[in-house]
């Protein structure tokens, strides 16, 4: 990997004490460094991440909000945290234990190859996934397509990825990104506007080992419903751009 290539895993919870001890573990076998955000959880699961942080804290790292904000504020939390660690390079990834953790390597393999684009997972799903969910995740990649004019961005919503930060950081200091559920949909398009490329990588997602989820039904289909009508907007006046975009890329 190149030497200006300095990852870390950045971990989002919020009370998966059950789940996160073995996500964790699993990390750490691949030598790379880890920060975890707790976002306002229970005593129970803040135990667990105090725990967890001491038993290997020259590897671990916590940050902790004093009440729940959501998904996308932890991510941010984290992503600030790492930035002025001097970390160049973020892979997140949930705590409940639905996502590969083998994975690890190759996705951050393929970050250092393509170190100005977003490794973004696309998951491959096994019989435990709801048939709701893969229905509603449709919905959203056709807003995402529509949104891009492209078909770049396989999935928008998995929660498994890795950020270059330079540019990440600077989308976050100019325009607000949603705080929850709508997090990850939402700066995947929003780097894409800005230039960055998308690499997409399938990674094998089971529902979650824990039980626990914590998808508000509708409070958090108003939330994604509102973030892709605000990026329809957003896209009308940069059509020409995604236009030129994709003409280049032919």
């Amino acid at each position: 990997m190149p030497d200006l290539f300095k990852p870390v895993v950045l971990i989002p919870v919020y009370d998966h004490e059950h789940a996160i001890g073995a996500v964790v573990a699993a990390v750490l076998q691949y030598d790379v460094p880890c920060i975890l955000v707790d976002d306002g959880s229970s005593p129970a699961c803040a135990r667990v991440l105090d725990e967890l942080v001491a038993g290997t804290p020259e590897k671990m790292m916590l940050v902790r909000h004093a009440d729940n904000r959501g998904k996308g504020a932890a991510v941010l939390s984290g992503f600030s945290y790492a930035h002025a660690a001097g970390y160049t390079h973020v892979l997140q990834i949930d705590a409940d234990g639905q996502h590969r953790v083998a994975d690890v390597p190759q996705f951050l393999q393929s970050a250092a190859q393509h170190a100005d684009a977003v490794i973004a997972g696309y998951p491959i799903y096994d019989e435990s996934v709801p048939a709701i969910r893969l229905y509603a995740r449709y919905l959203t990649h056709v807003w995402v397509w529509i949104n891009t004019l492209s078909l770049e961005i396989k999935d928008s919503m998995c929660g498994f990825r890795v950020y270059p930060l330079a540019p990440v950081m600077q989308l976050i200091a100019r325009q607000k990104i949603g705080l929850r559920m709508d997090f990850d949909t939402e700066i995947l398009v929003r780097l894409y506007w800005a230039g960055l490329k998308v690499v997409n990588l399938p990674t094998r997602v089971a529902y979650p080992t824990d039980g626990v989820s914590h998808f508000r039904v509708w409070l958090d289909n108003v939330l994604i419903t509102r973030m892709h009508t605000v990026l329809f907007f957003g896209m009308l006046p940069r059509i020409p751009r995604l236009l030129a975009r994709k003409w280049r890329a032919q």
